[in-house]
């Protein structure tokens, strides 16, 4: 099978998401397919090749990024573009992504999560893993996503939204809240706020990333991530900081404490099958589709709460949903195909 895998793009999030493209490049690779790797906004010029064809025979890559400087600027981006434009996509990338038979979307943050690039994708005829163009943008905006869950009575934090340019909402809740942008990943630009004098500085940080963001009322609990693959619940992982939050400094800088957990320790039976039933009913009610990832918190007092889903979650075999697959007996090469099969058999029986 030919496989375009697309990582890259112009999202804050751009070095992770060329290290899980890297990865599911070799992994597939393993498996016996002939995969391209495509950096959505670089692009090929295709100068070094005699046809397309020939980018699927390269050997296999293993490549490593700086993850712990992954939040880019504009700027950053945009100087990696030798051509001087700054559009997302890069020369002869759909040109490559049509002689596949299917591409894997590698992408994390703004740039495939919100839906655009699948949007590009559908007009193309181009398949590609994961959910459909509405279904990432709904889920990739936090403020929709909380509003249909809580519509369909799955519990999620209560919220209120502020906006660019206007005056910050009173705070309905007690203190501490979360600060959020509603558009973004990886917790960049997200704040455990303590106290009113917190609140602006906090808020007018998370707007630099979105025009957005969300103060919500904080949920104590244990937190936990669970994978749902082709509508089969995975185990649910804990994720266990002990000095603060899980926030992008724990998620991608090396040398903190955070430790994953899988399956949970001390999980009750009841409560880890009662969160792989809401795990899939978040994915029902936000449309999602082949794979994706659903984020709880749990505690006895509070019960259980979903946090937010997502549609293109981080894929090196050291990822929450590699390491959830791995405790069923899954590898990651496996998991990848997977993802790539249930995918071909959605649209075949669409």
């Amino acid at each position: 099978m030919k496989i375009v895998v697309l990582a890259g793009g112009r999202s804050t999030e751009r070095n992770v998401s060329l290290t899980s493209g890297h990865k599911i490049t070799h992994a597939l690779q393993t498996k016996g397919h002939d995969v391209a790797f495509v950096d959505l906004f670089l692009g090929d010029d295709l100068q070094a090749v005699d046809s397309i064809d020939d980018l699927y025979s390269s050997d296999p890559i293993e490549k490593d990024y700086d993850i712990s400087d992954a939040v880019l600027t504009d700027d950053d981006i945009n100087k990696l573009r030798t051509d001087g434009t700054t559009q997302l996509f890069g020369p002869n990338v759909l040109e490559i992504c049509k002689t596949a038979d299917i591409v894997f979307l590698a992408l994390h943050g703004g740039d495939g999560e919100d839906g655009k690039v699948q949007a590009v994708l559908n007009l193309f005829g181009i398949p590609y893993t994961g959910s459909d163009t509405l279904a990432a943008g709904v889920t990739m905006d936090k403020k929709v996503s909380k509003e249909i869950l809580l519509y369909n009575q799955i519990p999620t934090a209560r919220f209120v939204a502020a906006y660019r340019n206007q005056v910050i909402p009173a705070v309905p809740f007690e203190y501490p809240v979360v600060v959020k942008p509603s558009n973004g990943g990886s917790s960049v630009g997200t704040h455990i706020v303590h106290n009113e004098g917190e609140l602006k500085p906090a808020v007018e940080d998370a707007l630099r990333f979105d025009t957005t963001a969300l103060i919500e009322e904080f949920i104590k609990g244990r937190e936990f991530s669970l994978g749902v693959i082709n509508g089969q619940p995975l185990p649910a992982i804990e994720i266990v900081v002990n000095d603060g939050w899980y926030d992008f400094e724990h998620k991608f800088v090396t040398g903190n404490t955070t430790q994953f957990i899988t399956p949970p320790n001390d999980l009750p039976d009841d409560v880890h099958d009662a969160m792989k039933q809401m795990a899939l009913d978040a994915m029902q009610a936000l449309g999602l589709t082949n794979y994706a990832r659903i984020d709880f918190f749990w505690s006895p007092e509070n019960g259980l709460f979903v946090i937010e889903g997502n549609t293109l979650p981080g894929m090196t075999p050291l990822s929450l949903i590699p390491q959830e697959a791995e405790v069923v007996g899954i590898s990651y090469p496996d998991l990848c195909e997977m993802i790539v099969n249930g995918k071909l058999e959605l649209l075949k029986n669409k």
